[in-house]
């Protein structure tokens, strides 16, 4: 039987093949009494489990071939930190005894009691990393029971499988590596699971969120995924598969072409210079960056040194890791977000949870309310300033109260480091991020003391729609082409070309090719995105003509329905 499927497509291409079911391990484990006598037993078996699996990780993480994305090594990492953190290698131990229970059931409820934390965050990052603790717990419950994961049927010889998923974990994806996967399908997952993220950076093409892929899909059915769509096909008719086939040709030739374009500078056609930079979490992602052909990094996300790990970075951990990356780009500009975690996030002495952290005490708010923690990371900014052309960005600025805190800390953070004699760029330019409406209609009074602007459209979307794009019963709502969100992205452009301020988007808007002359249109000359997505977006900027671009922008603008704006876009896309 033929029938579609349809989720979230996370990384673009199409891939034809046969499905290959991973089998995994239920949660749902039993739960029976140990005899007082039998609690050392219990607690060595929950430790020998541990144990195999921080073994079975550290293997992995020594087969990494050397060309792997750095994101490989990061995730496998990741769910070593989670497993040796106390919350997963040392609750359970306290809970056999304390309940007199088995240790799959102590594992269980310890992780039951981490998921319901992960699930007050409303940072989708953070949100989403709930499912690495589930992950590791999955592993853990495996060497408890003695199974192992593997997947279904012989392989396919005559062409790459599709690996069919509940969840992925980067152990999984490593294992099964070598077997040469065209495409990943997942149930669960959002657009930075790390399924997705590492399925972008392996180019390959991947569809998460399905729901009920891994009970519908039968073994060895012929899949067509579309990860640009978000479209899972089942086994297709000849028809649909010559045509997908053909498709499939086309992509990779536009791909081959797009490698082409890397030395390339980003120019319209009228002759007017188009700045592409790329965004980063961790020091290891430089080298795509470099690949890329990025003239910059727009947007190093710093919250990635903090997380998932028992104690906080200090200064000199934090310098090592901005100097590294600013003397890897060697001279080209390198914007480092000061640390954007707030209450959502499981760290020591921070604040309490409260009923809806998006709006609480996040971002630059938790900064300035942690002055010490944040004089570590300025100071360490600073520092790194010295070895290469660094720009500091502060994330969710609503008012001129909080800028002008911010910078005078940072005056104080000079000050120390000029008594200290620690040489650092004087002159440091300081940005803001856009991302609250508040913010950007009264974008004026924050200008007099900012150097740029980057608009981050992910929060400032979610904001003006008042809708939570985590949240499967209204992600649908989420529109970057509503009239809304448009009219706030030209007036911050327009306000800040006024200004003579140079101004970004970082968000998921600078690496959508459908909506590059969208925002040329508006006035925008930089972008910053996943470095996969900058081909692409290049190639539209060349085959661009603003005059073009600024009337039908304006249009656009003017429209008051999304049929109407929806029409005009693919007019200038024609």
């Amino acid at each position: 039987m033929s029938f579609a499927m349809f989720g979230i497509g996370v990384s673009g291409g199409i891939a034809i093949g046969p499905a290959r079911l991973l089998s995994h391990t239920s949660l749902e484990v039993a739960h029976y009494a140990v005899p007082e006598d039998q609690f050392d037993r219990e607690v060595a078996r929950f430790d020998s489990a541990v144990s195999e699996v921080r073994g079975g990780l550290e293997s992995l993480r020594e087969t990494v071939p050397p060309g792997a994305p750095a994101e490989v090594d990061a995730f496998l990492q990741l769910h070593l930190m989670i497993l040796n953190d106390s919350t997963l290698s040392e609750a359970p131990r306290a809970l056999i005894v304390q309940q007199g229970c088995n240790a799959e059931w102590a594992l269980k409820q310890q992780m039951d009691n981490l998921i319901r934390q992960f699930e007050a965050i409303e940072d989708t990052y953070l949100r989403e990393r709930q499912a690495d603790v589930v992950q590791v717990v999955e592993r853990v419950l495996k060497a408890l029971l003695g199974t192992t994961t593997t997947v279904s049927g012989s392989g396919g010889r005559d062409m790459p499988g599709i690996l069919v998923a509940h969840d992925l974990s980067p152990a999984d994806m490593m294992l099964f590596k070598q077997q040469s996967f065209a495409a990943f399908i997942t149930d669960v997952g959002g657009a930075t699971s790390h399924t997705a993220i590492m399925a972008r950076s392996l180019n390959i093409p991947s569809v998460v969120a399905l729901h009920h892929a891994w009970p519908l899909v039968r073994e060895n059915e012929i899949l067509i995924v579309d990860g640009r769509q978000g479209v899972v096909l089942v086994n297709p008719d000849r028809q649909v598969l010559t045509e997908y086939r053909l498709r499939q040709e086309q992509w990779d030739l536009e791909r081959q072409k797009l490698k082409r374009l890397r030395s390339t500078r980003a120019t319209t056609l009228d002759g007017v210079d188009v700045q592409l930079h790329a965004n980063i979490e961790l020091p290891a992602d430089v080298d795509q960056v470099r690949k890329s052909g990025a003239t910059g990094i727009g947007l190093f996300r710093s919250e990635f040194l903090f997380m998932n790990r028992p104690d906080l970075p200090d200064e000199n951990e934090q310098f090592a890791a901005y100097r590294a990356v600013a003397e890897a780009m060697r001279g080209m500009p390198v914007t480092i977000r000061s640390l954007d975690i707030g209450n959502d996030k499981p760290i020591e002495q921070g604040p309490r949870v409260t009923n809806n952290p998006a709006l609480g005490l996040r971002a630059v708010r938790y900064c300035l309310s942690e002055p010490r923690l944040f004089n570590a990371q300025l100071r360490a900014i600073l520092r790194a300033s010295h070895y290469g052309k660094v720009r500091l960005l502060i994330p969710m600025l609503c008012s001129r109260a909080e800028l002008d805190q911010t910078l005078a800390m940072l005056d104080q953070a000079r000050a120390q480091l000029r008594e200290e004699g620690v040489p650092f760029d004087e002159q440091l330019p300081v940005g803001g991020m856009i991302e609250i409406p508040a913010a950007a209609l009264a974008l004026e009074a924050l200008l007099e003391r900012l150097d740029f602007l980057s608009i981050g459209t992910n929060d400032l979307i979610q904001y003006t729609l008042a809708i939570d794009r985590t949240d499967d019963s209204v992600a649908h709502l989420y529109d970057p082409l509503h009239p809304a969100v448009l009219f706030l992205i030209a007036h911050v452009i327009r306000t800040a070309n006024k200004h003579a301020v140079p101004v970004s988007v970082c968000g998921e808007m600078a690496g959508d090719p459908q909506l590059t002359r969208l925002l040329l249109g508006f006035g925008l000359r930089n972008f910053s995105m996943h470095p996969n997505h900058l081909p692409m977006v290049k190639q539209v900027v060349l085959t661009t003509t603003l005059a073009d671009t600024e009337s039908t922008a304006r249009r656009i603008l003017s429209a008051h329905t999304q049929e109407r704006i929806s029409q005009l876009l693919g007019k200038l896309n024609a």
